[in-house]
């Protein structure tokens, strides 16, 4: 388990992290949502021991990741946005780096490169943006890491590789692992993510389940317009509203209404999902 508490970090004097406190639990896959300069990657990176946290704690199974012991750093993988284009083949790549993960499994590589249609006998600057990533994320799933740490993965991917992607993601991620995901391209992974975490300038806004969200807000996808939705948005397809859910109901969550609905009604909702 990672227990975050009263985490604070700053750029000079510019605050991004301020008091920041939660609990991610294992077999989860965590989406880390926020708007640009909240610090979505600061936190990433703080989480992988890049970064010293300047106030508070992180706590990762008893370790604290900026000391950066080789038992940690075994056991967790970091696969930032940008990529960098190695001169080697794939494949080869693979071989010679996999190595410094103990529960690396080179078939594991090979399988998902397929999933992907991506080449392991490739030259990796040789390929284009979206074969790079792809080649990565294989690497990333395929150390079999107890945390893995994804800052927007699925930047630079076509529409069929974000769906390879999130099949890889479902198929090759062990169930006691934890995953944690930024992105800003929530209708690519909506249907993987859970927990949800709402990142806001210093502060955490939300940190729960599909279940828990669906039991204390409703989503509304009738065509009449409901007096009293917290947010409503005309759709092509009709309408998304979403209510304080006061009979229980069920709905399908939209991540994207409910990422709105937060900011819209910060106090609210940190409230009603207060733990």
């Amino acid at each position: 388990m990672i227990v975050i508490s009263n985490l604070g970090f700053s750029y000079g004097q510019v605050p991004v992290l301020k008091n920041i406190s939660m609990k991610l639990e294992e077999g989860k896959i965590y989406g880390l949502l926020g708007e640009n300069g909240v610090g979505k990657t600061t936190l990433l990176t703080l989480l992988c021991g890049l970064k010293k946290p300047q106030m508070g704690s992180i706590d990762v199974d008893g370790y604290n990741p900026y000391d950066r012991k080789p038992s940690f750093l075994a056991d967790q993988y970091y696969l930032s946005d940008e990529v960098a284009a190695v001169n080697m083949k794939a494949i080869d790549y693979a071989r010679n780096y996999g190595k410094f993960w103990e529960k690396f499994d080179m078939g594991k590589f090979l399988e998902i490169m397929k999933i992907f249609e991506n080449d392991p006998e490739q030259k990796m600057n040789k390929m284009s943006c979206g074969q790079l990533k792809k080649t990565w994320i294989s690497f990333a799933l395929s150390c079999n890491t107890r945390y893995i740490f994804m800052d927007e993965p699925t930047n630079g991917l076509d529409i069929p590789s974000k769906a390879q992607f999130r099949k890889a993601v479902t198929k090759y991620t062990s169930e006691d692992s934890t995953l944690v995901i930024s992105t800003h391209q929530v209708r690519d992974l909506e249907n993987i993510i859970d927990p949800i975490i709402i990142l806001d300038r210093q502060d955490v806004l939300l940190n729960a389940t599909v279940e828990e969200i669906s039991e204390k807000l409703y989503f509304d996808y009738s065509n009449e317009k409901i007096e009293g939705a917290l947010y409503s948005e005309m759709t092509p397809g009709g309408c998304v509203q979403v209510l304080v859910n006061t009979g229980s109901e069920e709905s399908k969550v939209n991540i994207e209404a409910l990422f709105n609905t937060v900011h819209l009604h910060k106090e609210l909702v940190k409230g009603m999902f207060a733990k």
